[in-house]
């Protein structure tokens, strides 16, 4: 299974804010959405880091609430993790885990084109356990 898959069930909107947004712009954002990242790009879709709701807390404890107004190139990830379409659950799976991150953007061609998260991963690696355990069961049952 590869993440273009995923993508096809759950749609490719992605909600970005732009470099120049501040941290209270971010946790409004957050908030409205009820999502855990964001994606900070520029308009034509380039990635320039990722704000979780993990960013936002360490800032405030960091800095206290003040961190809010600061620009959110300072509190995202700048460094950021991606994986493309035919990335595979499998291989996206190791990248959180080893990453400790829930939120992994997808590129074509060093452009944005969709997020996956921890829960779309795990929800699609049920789905194929449970479809290769049917197969099982019916091939046993047919033998």
């Amino acid at each position: 299974m590869m993440v273009k898959q995923i993508l096809a069930d759950k749609g490719t909107v992605v909600f970005t804010l732009p470099l120049e947004s501040t941290g209270m712009d971010a946790v409004d954002a957050l908030a409205k959405h009820n999502i855990g990242a964001l994606i900070v790009a520029s308009p034509d879709m380039v990635i320039k880091g990722i704000l979780s709701e993990r960013d936002v807390v360490r800032a405030i404890w960091n800095k206290g609430p003040a961190a809010l107004d600061r620009p959110v190139a300072e509190l995202m990830t700048a460094k950021v993790r991606t994986c493309t379409e035919e990335s595979t659950v499998l291989e996206v799976m190791e990248l959180m885990t080893e990453g400790r991150f829930r939120h992994l953007p997808v590129e074509r061609d060093g452009k944005l084109i969709g997020v996956v998260s921890i829960g779309d991963i795990v929800k699609r690696r049920i789905q194929d356990i449970e479809r290769e355990a049917e197969e099982i069961r019916s091939y046993i049952a047919s033998a």
